[in-house]
């Protein structure tokens, strides 16, 4: 509040126009003595700095000059010295009294050489208060500073720091990168990306919450001699360390302590290395975390690709091994019987070859679904397609009592496609519609489109399809029909994807269920 500065100015100046206001107002008793008063209390104030013991005798010297000045002006200086006393205080309980006993000390010399009155009295009051006041109005002063001061330090550190984890945020991050550039120190940049905190769930956020801090915590305390550790964009942690040694024995003690069980991907660079400037040094350290995060992926693509593969095989071997083995066993179990009439099968002749034709279908559907099939994409309008499909399938739906309808709106579609393969799928999910038909009904078969995507629709009035069944039926192996091998839809929608496209259905117990077949425009 008032500086050593300050003082040396407005003590001298103070205690001159007192000489002068009192030698020229004749009132002072003793000039001499007045001078020299206040030359102490000058030099007390000059020489506190070397001799911090004469800011106790302050007020001594100062009572003497009040005395021989015999001049009320005076009170300024006490006021100056009183906050002076006071301005390393905190408290009203250590100010307060200060401020009593100058004014106390005032009122009692001033009252030495005027007369008492009620004025007079009325007047040292006042002054009493006016000291109280002061110090109440100086408290308010230092807390409203205090607070703006507090203020400015914790916008200051919220602005470089990250709220949770106390740590530099990226600003920070990117200032401690530019001060150590600046002091031409060589450093070293490790970069962390923690992918596990991707797609938390957001029910245990405090989870997530306290292994980010916990990070933070165990990254701090291995690199304790980093020169600033910062945790920015969510999940990245990046260090600046002095050039040492030692970073990779320090790296894995760290990855195999706090941090395991933790996915981690970093990098080590040094500064300045190759890199000409600071932004191109950590403009490619990033790149480097870029490109090591992306080769990890692609390897965890591959591995979940060939996982799903190998399952998706197992389930068609343990299908296919499951289908095969219930025929086999029937032909198993006739000719063991016609060991007992010497080897006579006639009576069984028919069923025999009827389960040694469902093992054929079956490996010829089997073949058919698993084997590459060869390209023969090209445009075709769907129109000519379906009429194709209606043509080999009105004499079926006679022959059941079904009747069939084809509905074709706006333009023509075309679509880049194998139409033999295409024709095959309709054709199969048309006969499957008449199965599900017991009695006489309807089959519509629709097209229209759909921004980019042809969508044919073939809907039946069957018995539906139940709900919980609807998830599985495009599973390899998966049939209702007691003749069926539970490949066909498995097929079609196979055929379907191979033209980057895809088979939905929706269906309602009692009403009847509809296909639709997306496939993608072309020109």
């Amino acid at each position: 509040m008032l500086s050593y500065t300050m003082k040396m100015v407005i003590f001298p100046l103070g205690c001159l126009l007192v000489i002068l206001s009192s030698y020229v107002l004749r009132l002072t008793p003793n000039l001499a003595l007045l001078l020299i008063s206040g030359a102490l209390l000058v030099a007390s104030i000059y020489g506190e700095k070397r001799y911090p013991v004469l800011r106790n005798v302050h007020w001594i010297f100062l009572g003497i000059f009040h005395y021989f000045s015999q001049l009320n002006w005076c009170n300024m200086l006490y006021y100056m010295l009183i906050i002076s006393m006071i301005q390393d205080k905190q408290r009203v309980a250590q100010t307060l009294p200060i401020s009593l006993l100058f004014m106390l000390q005032y009122t009692v010399i001033r009252l030495s050489y005027v007369p008492i009155d009620t004025y007079t009295l009325l007047v040292s009051l006042f002054d009493l208060l006016t000291s109280v006041v002061i110090i109440f109005l100086y408290h308010t002063l230092i807390n409203s500073e205090v607070e703006k001061r507090r203020l400015r330090e914790k916008n200051h550190l919220l602005t470089l720091h990250d709220p949770l984890t106390g740590l530099l945020n990226y600003e920070g991050y990117m200032n401690v990168l530019k001060e150590t550039a600046d002091e031409q120190r060589s450093f070293l940049l490790i970069i962390l990306n923690i992918q596990n905190f991707n797609g938390f769930d957001k029910e245990v956020e405090d989870n997530w919450s306290n292994i980010i801090k916990a990070t933070g915590e165990s990254v701090s305390k291995q690199f304790a001699d980093a020169y600033g550790v910062s945790r920015y964009a969510g999940d990245r942690y990046a260090v600046v360390l002095p050039e040492i040694q030692n970073i990779e024995e320090r790296m894995a003690s760290l990855l195999t302590g706090e941090l395991r069980g933790l996915q981690v991907n970093y990098i080590i660079s040094l500064y300045p290395g190759m890199s000409e400037t600071l932004q191109h040094f950590i403009t490619v350290a990033e790149d480097r975390l870029f490109q090591q995060q992306r080769r990890k992926w692609l390897k965890n693509g591959e591995e979940v690709f060939r996982s799903e593969r190998l399952r998706a095989v197992g389930e068609l071997a343990a299908g296919m091994a499951h289908e095969i083995r219930n025929p086999l066993t029937a032909i198993r179990g006739f000719l063991q019987l016609s060991r007992g009439q010497d080897f006579n099968i006639a009576p069984w002749y028919e069923v025999i070859m009827g389960e040694v034709t469902r093992v054929t279908d079956l490996t010829a559907e089997f073949l058919q679904f698993s084997k590459p099939q060869a390209n023969h994409m090209k445009p075709e309008r769907v129109g000519h397609c379906l009429e194709r499909v209606m043509s080999l399938t009105e004499s079926d739906a006679a022959s059941r009592g079904h009747r069939i309808t084809l509905k074709i709106t706006g333009e023509p579609v075309v679509v880049n496609m194998d139409r033999d393969k295409i024709v095959q799928v309709l054709i199969n999910l048309i006969r499957n519609a008449f199965e599900a038909m017991a009695e006489p009904g309807e089959v519509h078969i629709d097209l229209l489109q759909d921004g980019d995507q042809a969508l044919i629709s073939i809907t039946d009035t069957g018995i539906g399809i139940p709900e919980n069944s609807l998830a599985t039926i495009f599973n390899p192996f998966y049939t209702t029909k007691e003749e069926g091998t539970g490949l066909g839809l498995a097929l079609c929608q196979k055929i379907a994807q191979d033209h980057h496209g895809k088979i939905t259905v929706h269906s309602e117990m009692g009403i009847g269920s509809t296909f639709t077949l997306h496939l993608p425009m072309g020109a």
